[in-house]
């Protein structure tokens, strides 16, 4: 960003101005992150106790659909009907997305995580702010030093949290699901920026979830997933964690994180990227017992670094 143009005359008769103060965060903020934090980073855990008794994308598909509609009722009690309004290009574009985030991001790795360990798959999401650094780059944005340096800790990272897969305590499939899934997210999430979303964060959100719901419902169906699919033999706690996702993950998070975006510093609100993992980790291990194995601890820190030296040179920059 560019000063204005100053007249050096005129300045230096000026008494110069005090240093601004740097703003206090205030608690609703570290209230909000805290949610972001917890919620999010519980969310591998959820996904992997639905898939244990439902299927993978007829459940995400009923997860996105329930949080997008009950979403666009909260819209329209909350700010009217007008607040849906968008123009045909922007439903469009908020349906391309949702597909984007929702079927080709989260679909995949609910999938993936009838194979690989919550904490695992998390820790492979992490990565996601690599392949933004790198689609930046093939359009045209330049990367600094520190965010080059990032993203090759990141792929280090990523490489060494392979691993498991490939000494076969966990299937390789599962782990490439997981990647193609970070690289479509980050492709949807780059996109959201560049094509005519809704104005409103919230109404773009709830038509996301409606589109990329159907997309994975859709996918469910020609899978075939609903050929034996017996409702009373769906455990109560996969009804349970599917009802956090959509309340906690879908509603209450999301809103929490929109507000930390009109509220608070886009550098702290962006250490969720490498907080989740940490968060998605320590609730596999004590929840479900997953194995933390070396690789896992290695690469899943070699990760983290990456992503906070990504972080914090956006910061900067």
């Amino acid at each position: 960003m560019t000063s204005p143009a100053v007249d050096p005359a005129s300045s230096a008769l000026r008494t110069p101005a005090p240093a601004p103060t740097p703003r206090r965060i205030s608690g609703a903020v570290w209230a909000a992150l805290g949610i972001v934090y917890v919620v999010w980073g519980s969310t591998y855990l959820g996904i992997r106790i639905v898939v244990e008794t439902m299927p993978p994308f007829l459940s995400a598909g009923l997860r996105f659909v329930v949080a997008g509609l009950l979403l666009t009722v909260l819209i329209a009690w909350r700010q009217g009907l007008s607040a849906l309004r968008v123009t045909r290009a922007q439903l469009g574009s908020a349906a391309l997305v949702g597909l984007l985030l929702l079927l080709g991001g989260n679909g995949l790795i609910v999938l993936a995580e009838t194979s690989v360990p919550s904490g695992l798959a998390a820790l492979l999401v992490a990565v996601v702010p690599a392949w933004v650094v790198l689609l930046k780059a093939v359009f045209g944005q330049r990367p600094t030093g520190g965010g080059v340096a990032g993203v090759l800790l990141g792929l280090a990272g990523l490489a060494v949290l392979t691993l498991p897969g490939l000494s076969g305590d966990v299937r390789i499939s599962g782990v490439l699901l997981v990647v193609v899934a970070t690289l479509l997210w980050s492709v949807g999430s780059f996109s959201s920026s560049r094509i005519p979303m809704p104005a409103n964060p919230f109404t773009a959100s709830a038509y996301e979830m409606v589109a990329g719901g159907l997309g994975c419902a859709a996918i469910g169906l020609i899978r075939g997933e609903q050929y034996g699919l017996d409702p009373t033999a769906i455990s109560a706690r996969s009804w349970i964690a599917l009802a956090s996702l959509v309340v906690f993950g879908s509603l209450i998070a999301f809103t929490a994180y929109a507000w930390l975006l009109q509220t608070a510093p886009l550098s702290l609100v962006a250490t969720y990227a490498y907080v989740n993992p940490v968060v998605a980790v320590l609730l596999g291990a004590l929840v479900l017992d997953e194995a933390l194995t070396w690789p896992i601890a290695l690469g899943g820190a070699i990760v983290v670094a990456g992503v906070w030296l990504i972080v914090s040179t956006e910061r900067r920059s």
